[in-house]
């Protein structure tokens, strides 16, 4: 079911997500108490209906336990998706949440912030006779990698979709102000608590805020402001570039490619 490729990342602090308790912690103790977690979801499907008319392949790239690729999939029987991450432990999340898809899905494990990664997608398109992705999804995965890395990746994202194709990006963006970063740094911490608590934990706020202001993936976050990701997604030229949904620091940007000839 899966193909695996491992290369030399270009970000050694990302390394932490190789961590077996890192990856378990944030699947099972920080992603589902991300604020309008459903609503992000919701709004990639909107942007993936209203752009494609079928779906025969999909990337999600950086999937995590693949929880947006899977919604993809749920959308579109007959889609087919890669499923890549640099994460064994994330991988192995998916490789189980994604059992029931069986023939319908494909494992990679990848380090997009090497630039030869696509290497490892030549198995993929050669087994299912196809050139290129319809519908590319990330989720909060891109903002690992340096502003210009991130570029370059966007770029090699744009030849991989056919025309017409679009690439949502379901991520954690910059603040443009220190007093924006304290309210979403707020807004996190009391998700937390709530979700915390419907799950009978008895840490305390404090304990919680200290724990997710200290985390050891922390480092490992880039942040860029959308409003300058969607700038580069412009030069590269997609259409129909634009932040669609915005909380905080939390938003989902996308952008199409144009149609041959357009």
């Amino acid at each position: 079911m899966a193909e695996t490729q491992l290369a030399k990342r270009s970000t050694p602090d990302a390394t932490v997500w190789q961590d077996n308790t890192l990856a378990n912690r944030y699947l099972n103790g920080v992603r589902g108490a991300i604020p309008l977690a459903q609503a992000q979801i919701d709004t990639m499907l909107r942007l993936i209906r209203w752009s494609q008319e079928t779906v025969t392949a999909v990337l999600d790239l950086g999937c995590g336990d693949g929880i947006l690729g899977q919604a993809v999939l749920d959308q579109f029987l007959e889609a087919h998706a890669v499923f890549a991450d640099f994460s064994a432990p994330m991988l192995a999340a998916a490789e189980k949440r994604l059992a029931a898809y069986d023939g319908r899905v494909t494992l990679a494990q990848v380090d997009y912030g090497h630039r030869d990664w696509r290497a490892s997608l030549t198995t993929f398109f050669q087994t299912r006779q196809v050139l290129n992705f319809d519908v590319i999804v990330s989720g909060f995965s891109i903002h690992h990698q340096p502003d210009g890395r991130k570029q370059e990746l966007y770029a090699e994202l744009y030849d991989l979709l056919t025309p017409g194709g679009i690439f949502v990006n379901v991520e954690h963006v910059a603040s443009r102000s220190k007093w924006g970063e304290m309210l979403f740094e707020e807004l996190f911490v009391d998700s937390m608590v709530t979700y915390h608590r419907q799950n009978g934990s008895g840490q305390s706020r404090e304990q919680i805020a200290h724990d997710l202001y200290n985390r050891p993936d922390k480092a490992a976050n880039l942040l860029t402001p959308v409003e300058t990701q969607c700038h580069w997604l412009r030069d590269i030229g997609f259409i129909y570039v634009d932040c669609y949904l915005k909380y905080f620091e939390l938003a989902v940007f996308a952008g199409v490619k144009p149609q041959t000839g357009t």
